[in-house]
């Protein structure tokens, strides 16, 4: 008789000691599990062999990925459920000493006999290879220009057609700006809170946020540091007269940015380059934007980060840095990225507290101005970017790879719960390269941006 699903919960819940929250189907068709509770499909025994021989979360990552793994009825619930049993689990400790829950059972000696029960089910065979998009080997130190320029086009240069489906007319891949706040988690897509603008308007709004907190004004040079497919390059110039280079990493996005800035009739104002930040040598800059870009530079390169975007800014100028942060952990040595993200999402990535960011920046030179909170924003960014894929997914699949498909809807919907749930924020930091004169050039009042 088929029960694979049976036997595999009550593998499962004999390590939880309480009852699985999410239902199972196996691969053998058997069912088990709370009714009505999002469904874990593992439509392959390989699915249990990679949880095996992987425990955590690469090896979850790794079965969704190659499709092994599928989850049936809403996404975000099942995965807040599993975070509790392979991400996460509440109360004491680091990271590092939280139990694992149903796959730290692996590598707990005292569950031989389970260990057993659990192969015995997922049937004999190697570890699986992991599926395609995994990061290949990396080569040499952290973060030179050849590996970051590597871990640059892993991620963005997958296909602009791709890009388009998944952020819409914007071209915007950093978190927008809504003025009405939601009532809840997950209540703007589809329909969402009354007097939610849409994506685009929130992404210009966060665009012409980002304008007036530089005050830009005709006639100055702004540099846009990781400019995506320029558009805030484009806002500033078209909006805001200025002269603006902006510099990414990737050739797909900067062809495109081109493409853009041409067709816009903007070439005489706006200039795209594939240059890393630290080649930039044609200051002085009377703003500098850097929007989601800081995520990428690393711990061991940030002070060169902060210090070289310093030179780069004429006195009195102006350094908006829009970045993810994590929460500080109990032992900072304890930190590590996680390794799904790391291995198929933004390889070489690191965050970091909005505390040491701002202390670096200090030890720059620069004045801290103003910080803003933008955690909930992100969270309706990321789940209006996830229903855009979906409404897209044979396009998407189609514009990359199943595989990448799949990575990206797991990755912005895990990521939006992360914001929802205060695991990870957002923050615009305004500094200013003040000069010995004392003159910030920023109004008595705060957030006056133009004074």
């Amino acid at each position: 008789m088929a029960d694979a699903a049976r036997r595999l919960t009550a593998l499962a819940e004999e390590v939880l000691g309480a009852p699985l929250p999410v239902r199972v189907r196996a691969w053998d068709g058997s069912e088990a599990g709370p009714p009505g509770a999002p469904t874990l499909v593992l439509r392959r025994s390989r699915a249990l062999r990679r949880m095996l021989w992987k425990p955590g979360e690469l090896g979850l990552a790794r079965g969704w990925v190659a499709g092994d793994i599928d989850i049936e009825g809403d996404l975000y619930q099942a995965l807040d459920l599993l975070a509790e049993l392979v991400w996460e689990r509440p109360g004491g400790g680091s990271r590092e000493s939280r139990p694992r829950a149903l796959w730290g059972v692996v590598r707990d000696p005292a569950r031989r006999s389970t260990v057993r029960r659990l192969l015995a089910l997922a049937g004999p065979g190697l570890p699986p290879a992991p599926p395609p998009e995994e990061v290949g080997a990396r080569r040499g130190p952290l973060h030179t220009l050849r590996r970051d320029k590597a871990a640059i086009s892993h991620h963005y240069d997958v296909g602009n057609d791709f890009y388009q489906l998944v952020l819409g007319p914007s071209m915007v891949y950093s978190c927008a700006y809504w003025d009405t706040a939601p009532a809840g988690p997950g209540t703007a897509p589809g329909g969402g809170t009354e007097g939610l603008g849409s994506l685009e308007e929130a992404q210009r709004a966060k665009l012409d946020l980002v304008c007036r907190k530089l005050a830009l004004a005709p006639g100055q040079r702004l540099l846009d540091v990781g400019c995506g497919w320029g558009s805030m390059a484009l806002h500033a110039a078209r909006e805001y007269g200025v002269r603006a280079v902006g510099i990414t990493l990737s050739e797909e996005q900067a062809g495109y940015a081109r493409k853009r800035v041409a067709e816009a009739g903007l070439s005489e104002l706006v200039e795209i380059r594939s240059q890393d930040y630290r080649q930039v040598a044609d200051g002085p800059f009377d703003a500098i934007s850097s929007i989601g870009m800081a995520e990428h530079v690393g711990s061991v390169q940030y002070a060169e980060y902060a210090g070289h975007l310093y030179r780069l800014l004429a006195p009195g100028g102006r350094l908006l840095n829009h970045q993810i942060a994590r929460r500080p952990e109990p032992d900072e040595t304890a930190y590590h990225v996680d390794e799904f993200i790391d291995r198929y999402v933004f390889p070489d990535g690191e965050l970091a507290p909005l505390g040491r960011t701002v202390s670096q920046l200090e030890q720059a030179g620069f004045e801290i101005r103003d910080v803003e909170a933008i955690r909930e924003h992100y969270g309706l960014t990321l789940r209006h970017w996830v229903a855009n894929l979906e409404a897209n997914w044979v396009a998407a699949v189609r514009a990359t790879s199943p595989g990448r498909a799949r990575v990206w809807r797991l990755y912005m919907a895990a990521s939006a719960l992360a914001f929802e749930h205060n695991r990870i924020g957002v923050n615009q930091v305004l500094a200013v390269r003040t000069p010995r004169s004392g003159t910030s050039g920023l109004p008595l009042r705060a957030r006056d941006w133009r004074g």
